[in-house]
């Protein structure tokens, strides 16, 4: 035999067992039941609660038992909170459940360092908060992983910089890394995220730029960090510059007569300074309505706006004394009111009122301000708003304003520049819908019941009727319903924001930010309709009844919201479906149920199968919460039919207002 042949013969004989062996290896590791892989995890932990976990048998489905999550019989995710559990955490096990999306490991006592998470490339969610994990991350951390959305590590002991990697996760919406010994300098994010909190580490230099419109309290007890929005300012790199050695003159007898002239110059040029600065004051005080003592109010440092306008003023002085002054750079520092029945102030009146950052949107930031009054408004930053001239876009706000109706949050005064602009709102107790649904539990606050989402939703539905009625001309009304521009007043009626806004913004970034945006009709034929916005209403319902957030999922894919909801409804009541956070929903799951068709049927992706508004307002208002209970909705109007009073819905019939 030739010697090549022998060669490869050999090869062959040695290759043949080796792949055999990888093969078995593999279906070992990856061929596993979801139950077996989930045994084989069990196998890695050290319980510390007596008989917790012992309900993880073979004897019985896993979907059955306590913290695994299921989907159509597959496990989506683990939820082991609050079982003192240690150990290690297998992730070659956890490879193995192909379908897991979320893991939660929150409030138990898993120390060592950060496992490799980056092997589950598929995870959306993980939640490793309130544990014992040390040292550092590893920067490639979470490469790989372009699924994930949220990471929790919060209360821990990882020590080192924050990785970088999960600064590129091009998903992620929320990361907290509060209470644990991180160091160095915050990277910069390539995309804007809906919760951070980076407080209580020791991380130093300034705040990145995409970044500086957070609420102040997610950096706090990081001493070494600067810039805004934090009130301490960043050294200039300049001072780092080392000393020069100082010249020591020739000694001299006429010193000392030297340095009493000296100081004596210094003493009078300190009290002319003083008396300069002191006429100076005096005379800004009673040139400028807002006073120089106080200095720059909050609202001032956290928009510039102030800044701006002194710029604009400077230049205006300047066309003075060349002669060119216009009445156009005047009108430029004025509030335009809209509504005639609130009570009036300037400019700046609210530029020097105190301020809180409510949240940070696509478009720009929300503030609540707090005028010399006592009273409460709301003031949102846009910058994306100049696809309208400035008549246009005062003609259109004139229409805004001009619209009445109580689950509409009205646009009290606008002020604009060609940069940005500012509208000024009522402020609303109760914060957004979102973070009533979302966030209460973690803030302390009780959550939303039945009787509660069931109100939320007919207020917002009458709010859409109502738009849709008055502004004929806009395909989409409203355009970016979400639950985070649904506000709450004190007795929980909705307040729709952000309404009739899709003429300003600019196209390319509505296209990018705003939900009509999101519809299965825009996805796939570039067009919005009629019924857009009652696709938003829509996916509003399914947030509301199953306490899912919808940014989880992916818009229009085969994992969007209402699809997952599809998955889970086989037209009966089916607890895992709907937020536990209910409470007591016994005595009305009849309606619960009527209520999720509605929204389902509000969600079709056909526009023409699609509920018009009318039709979908009609079957809401249907429900009641107890049989016999009466709606004022429909009280008011009466068929001119047959002079009975009807329950039938047209847009002649309905009392709008």
């Amino acid at each position: 035999m030739h010697p090549m042949q022998v060669r490869c013969l050999s090869l062959y004989i040695i290759m043949v067992p080796l792949v055999c062996l990888l093969l078995l290896f593999s279906t070992a590791t990856h061929g596993l039941s979801d139950s077996e892989a989930i045994l084989n995890i069990k196998k890695s932990l050290v319980v510390g609660q007596a008989k917790a976990l012992a309900s993880w048998d073979a004897k019985t489905p896993p979907c059955t038992w306590p913290g695994v999550l299921c989907n159509s019989g597959s496990v989506w995710g683990l939820q082991i909170e609050n079982l003192e559990l240690s150990g290690s955490i297998d992730i070659e096990a956890l490879s193995g459940l192909t379908s897991l999306r979320t893991l939660s490991f929150r409030n138990n006592k898993f120390g060592g360092p950060f496992p490799e998470f980056k092997k589950l490339a598929a995870l959306k969610s993980l939640y490793l908060s309130n544990n014992q994990f040390e040292g550092d991350i590893p920067d490639n951390a979470f490469e790989g992983m372009a699924w994930l959305k949220k990471v929790h590590l919060a209360q821990n002991k990882f020590t080192g910089q924050i990785p970088t990697s999960v600064t590129k996760l091009p998903k992620l919406l929320e990361l907290r890394l509060d209470g644990n010994q991180f160091t160095g300098q915050i990277p910069e994010f390539g995309h804007e995220l809906h919760l951070i909190n980076l407080s209580n580490n020791a991380l130093t230099g300034p705040i990145p730029e995409s970044l500086s419109m957070m609420d102040p309290k997610v950096f706090e007890g990081n001493k070494g960090l600067c810039g805004k929005p934090l009130e301490t300012e960043c050294d200039s790199p300049f001072k780092e510059l080392p000393p020069q050695p100082a010249i020591r003159p020739k000694s001299s007898s006429r010193d000392p007569l030297v340095i009493k002239i000296i100081v004596t110059v210094l003493a009078i040029l300190i009290f002319l300074g003083v008396i300069i600065v002191l006429i100076n004051r005096n005379y800004r005080n009673k040139q400028l309505t807002l006073a120089v003592e106080t200095g720059p109010s909050s609202l001032q440092k956290k928009t510039g706006i102030r800044d701006a306008d002194q710029r604009r003023r400077g230049r205006h002085k300047s066309d003075h004394r060349n002669g060119s002054a216009t009445a156009t750079g005047v009108e430029n520092t004025k509030l335009s009111f809209l509504r005639e029945d609130r009570e009036k102030f300037d400019l700046q009146d609210l530029l020097k009122a105190s301020a809180e950052i409510l949240g940070s949107g696509c478009f720009g930031a929300s503030y609540k301000a707090v005028l010399s009054s006592g009273q409460l408004m709301v003031v949102k930053r846009f910058k994306q708003m100049n696809n309208a001239g400035r008549d246009e876009f005062q003609e259109h706000m004139k229409r805004l304003g001009r619209l009445r109706h109580h689950n509409l949050l009205p646009i009290v005064a606008y002020y604009y520049r060609k940069e940005e602009k500012l509208l000024v709102c009522d402020f609303a107790e109760r914060g957004s819908l979102a973070v009533n649904l979302h966030s209460n539990q973690s803030l302390g606050n009780p959550s939303l019941d039945w009787p509660t989402r069931l109100k939320i939703v007919k207020g917002v539905a009458r709010g859409l009727l109502y738009l849709q009625h008055d502004l004929p001309s806009l395909m989409a009304p409203h355009g970016h319903l979400k639950s985070s521009n649904v506000l709450l007043t004190k007795a929980f009626e909705p307040l729709l924001t952000d309404y009739g806004l899709i003429p300003l913004i600019n196209q390319e970034k509505a296209q990018v930010h705003m939900a009509a945006y999101r519809s299965p009709e825009y996805l796939q034929h570039q067009r919005i309709t009629k019924k857009t916005d009652v696709w938003q209403l829509g996916i509003l319902i399914l947030e509301i009844l199953t306490g899912k957030f919808p940014a989880n999922f992916s818009q229009g894919s085969e994992e969007d919201l209402a699809s997952w909801v599809n998955l889970g409804f086989h037209g009966e009541w089916a607890p895992n479906l709907f937020d536990k956070e209910m409470g007591k929903t016994s005595h009305c799951e009849g309606k619960i149920l009527k209520l999720l068709r509605i929204g389902l049927s509000c969600c079709e992706p056909d526009v023409e199968k699609r509920l018009d508004i009318i039709e979908a307002v009609e079957k809401i208002e249907e429900l009641r919460e107890q049989e016999g209970d009466d709606d004022d909705f429909y009280s008011t109007y009466v068929s001119e039919t047959d002079g009975r009073s009807s329950k039938g819905v047209s847009s002649e019939s309905i009392n709008l207002t």
